[in-house]
């Protein structure tokens, strides 16, 4: 059983806790990720900042060094999953650690993080905290599931799982921010001419994707791109089509004294925690852009499709199995609004009630604001999202309560 490395104290090994991890992944592999990230940041402003939120653990844990009391809470916390994990590695086989490794490498590449590994770090922390046995059986026993749990003679397994909020939404997070590069140069170039502070409107029926995959139904960043560029060359100020509907108007000066950030919060304020904002900045004045999607994200639509995938491949279905999900991309805005519409526990009822959930005992979800251990509003009370399915014949056993009753 592979718990012992969640019980160990700070120790001489984490005084150092950079070191301590790229110990862990291997320093070649850690340069090339930094690397991989330096390229990626210099393709634009916008492309950086979606950079420094999605890869933050990354930036964060390369900034990190010995002197806990100057860090935040957040980084303090990421320092204690640091020792877990590193811990949790030592204590394992050699094909455990062979897994693990794995597992690390392929959170190191593209436009992977490694969220997921603390992720499932972080799960069997709370539960031993709650009083389970943990076996990291994914790890030791190539298992489909990640977790054993057993408590009073009862056993349970856990699958965690990731997935971007970007899987809800029309108009993609990723699109939009090389959407917005992209536009840049060629508005900084139309300012130069156009002086004045100006608003774009976007709705987007189609939605926006960096790549089509179909052609004939996805929007493309460049064709985006292409259809602006010409709006503006021809002097119109609207443009209508069953992809985009296109509105170009004038923003008095005084809305925003040539402040970006104080333009975009009216914007906020004025389009919703859903719209995608961005600002370009020019010698001669400043151009936004506001877009939504041609409806309402579905991020909890998204998060039952992919709840609905999991227990035919994570789950043996001998025991009762509870789904750990952690929901990516969202700031702390949308993470709140989400759990103030109830919109996650519907959807995971929905989901629950169906017959592809006979065996999930329960469901949690959690995001970077609970892994990272913020605290009210910004993360759920109870570390996690919890969902309890009533039709499980192990629902309701004192044994396993901790792990499975509702927190809401």
């Amino acid at each position: 059983m592979a718990t012992t490395a969640l019980h160990r104290p700070h120790s001489a090994h984490s005084a150092n806790p950079r070191d301590a991890f790229v110990a862990l992944v291997g320093a070649q592999a850690w340069a090339a990720r930094l690397r991989q990230l330096a390229l990626q940041a210099a393709l634009g402003p916008h492309t950086a900042a979606a950079i420094r939120q999605r890869h933050a653990i990354e930036l964060i844990i390369n900034g990190l060094c010995g002197d806990t009391p100057r860090h935040t809470p957040a980084t303090r916390r990421l320092i204690e999953l640091i020792d877990a994990a590193v811990a949790l590695e030592r204590c394992l086989s050699s094909a455990g650690r062979n897994r693990f490794a794995e597992m690390l490498q392929a959170r190191l590449t593209g436009d992977a993080t490694l969220a997921p590994v603390f992720h499932l770090v972080r799960t069997a922390e709370l539960q031993v905290q709650r009083g389970f046995a943990v076996h990291f059986a994914g790890l030791c026993d190539n298992a489909p599931f990640d977790l054993l749990l057993s408590r009073g003679g009862i056993t349970a397994e856990i699958a965690c799982d990731t997935m971007s909020a970007d899987a809800g939404r029309d108009v993609q997070r990723a699109a939009w921010f090389d959407f917005a590069d992209r536009m840049e140069q060629d508005l900084q170039h139309w300012l130069a001419t156009h002086p004045g502070t100006h608003l774009l409107r976007l709705t987007l029926p189609l939605g926006l994707r960096k790549h089509a995959q179909e052609q004939t139904t996805e929007f493309t960043t460049r064709t985006l791109q292409q259809r602006i560029c010409g709006m503006l060359a021809r002097g119109a100020r609207r443009e209508d089509s069953p992809a985009a509907m296109m509105r170009l108007d004038p923003l008095p000066a005084l809305a925003c004294r040539g402040d970006e950030q104080a333009l975009l919060t009216l914007l906020r304020d004025e389009f919703g925690p859903e719209a995608h904002l961005c600002v370009t900045t020019g010698a001669q004045g400043m151009f936004a852009m506001a877009a939504r999607a041609g409806r309402s994200d579905e991020i909890g639509a998204a998060v039952r499709r992919r709840m609905a995938l999991l227990p035919p491949a994570r789950l043996t279905g001998t025991r009762p199995g509870i789904l750990a999900m952690l929901l990516e991309d969202t700031d702390r805005t949308e993470w709140r609004s989400l759990r103030g519409r109830l919109e996650l526990e519907g959807e995971t009822q929905r989901f629950l009630l169906g017959s592809g959930a006979r065996t999930v005992v329960a469901v949690s979800c959690t995001s970077r604001f609970e892994l990272l251990g913020c605290s009210e509003p910004d993360a759920a009370a109870d570390g996690e999202l919890r969902f309890r399915n009533p039709r499980h014949p192990a629902a309701r056993l004192a044994a396993l309560a901790p792990a499975v009753l509702s927190s809401l």
